[in-house]
């Protein structure tokens, strides 16, 4: 299934590629550090039944909300990140990633009594063998929440749209939704919401909120087996949540996106082949928010954003997508 099928033209795509460049995406959530060992197996634990990975070499990157900068900047895009790091030789390694990006950190605050957020992951012949996460969810003091609130406030004007990265990990709380989500319906700036809650409401108002399949089940409460069962959640979702409208990330079977006006339209999947989802949702609300602020209309956007997610998956660990790899996917897609 090409462009063509939902009459879109390949050439407004690509455009829009060049479009994106230089719109400032102000990126608001859990900002983390992504760190992998890469080595190999051969042979299994004599002390319990697990492989002995042989550890060749170690890389980190940006993870989380943070990849979200990463996937704004490699687009060609200008991120504004903020959230929240510990005062730690990792929550100084993402800023220094950030700044290498050329990302604006004025939006981060060092927690010197927390802990940065890192996922260690251990790739074996291109496989995942484990990860281990070192977090702290807890929520964030009223006074740190009341610094990055308030310089949100203050850089809202200056940006072109703003996505929350939601990972439940202490920054994207109720009360800083509170804070944040009608001050950005004010200034009239595009709001895309990848979520974590429960309760989608939590998020209004929104411009488009990203789920995915589990999560538009839970906040829902349907079981989704057949596209009418999704379609039913995604309708109750839209009503429920406020939002204009409703993009549900399904992996392999694509996307399926719910607007404001009743149109529902199933986007299968590009991917022709996955070695790692690492990072996929990032990828998709990166590129849907450039895309928004570019001016394409919402069923554009998502198609966009769906072929970036088909480019990403097809690369092991935490990727980006480039403006290159994007237009080529469009061309490789269009009918």
């Amino acid at each position: 299934m090409g462009l063509a099928k939902y009459n879109c033209d390949a050439d407004v795509l690509i455009e829009s590629v060049r479009r994106i460049r230089r719109k400032r995406v102000l990126v608001i959530g859990d900002l983390m550090l992504d760190r992998f060992f890469w080595g190999s197996v051969s042979r299994i634990s004599p002390e319990a039944p697990v492989p002995v990975v042989d550890i060749r070499r170690e890389t980190s990157c940006l993870g989380g909300a943070a990849n979200v900068v990463m996937s704004v900047a490699a687009l060609g895009g200008r991120p504004l990140a903020f959230g929240v790091v510990g005062g730690d030789a990792e929550g100084s390694e993402i800023l220094n990633q950030c700044r290498a990006l050329g990302a604006s950190v004025g939006g981060v605050v060092v927690d010197r009594d927390r802990e940065t957020t890192v996922k260690t992951r251990i790739i074996a012949h291109h496989q995942q063998v484990c990860r281990t996460d070192r977090e702290d969810p807890a929520p964030l003091p009223a006074a740190l929440l009341d610094r990055i609130a308030d310089r949100f406030g203050k850089a809202l004007q200056g940006v072109d749209a703003v996505v929350v990265s939601d990972y439940a990990k202490g920054l994207v709380s109720a009360p800083m939704l509170r804070r944040i989500l009608p001050a950005a319906r004010s200034a009239r700036k595009i709001v895309c919401v990848d979520p974590k809650k429960r309760t989608l409401a939590a998020y209004r108002p929104a411009t488009v909120i990203t789920p995915n399949t589990q999560e538009a089940e839970r906040a829902s409460g349907i079981a989704v087996r057949t596209s009418q069962d999704l379609v039913r959640a995604g309708k109750k979702i839209l009503r429920q949540s406020g939002a204009e409208h409703l993009l549900v990330t399904r992996g392999e079977k694509g996307m399926t996106l719910f607007e404001a006006e009743g149109r529902v339209t199933h986007i299968p999947t590009v991917a022709r082949e996955v070695f790692d989802v690492t990072g996929a949702g990032d990828t998709v609300i990166a590129t849907l928010a450039l895309a928004l602020a570019a001016g394409l209309p919402v069923l554009e956007a998502a198609m966009l954003a769906n072929i970036a997610a088909g480019i990403v998956v097809a690369k092991l660990g935490t990727a980006s997508v480039s403006p290159e790899e994007l237009v080529a996917g469009i061309r490789r897609n269009s009918l």
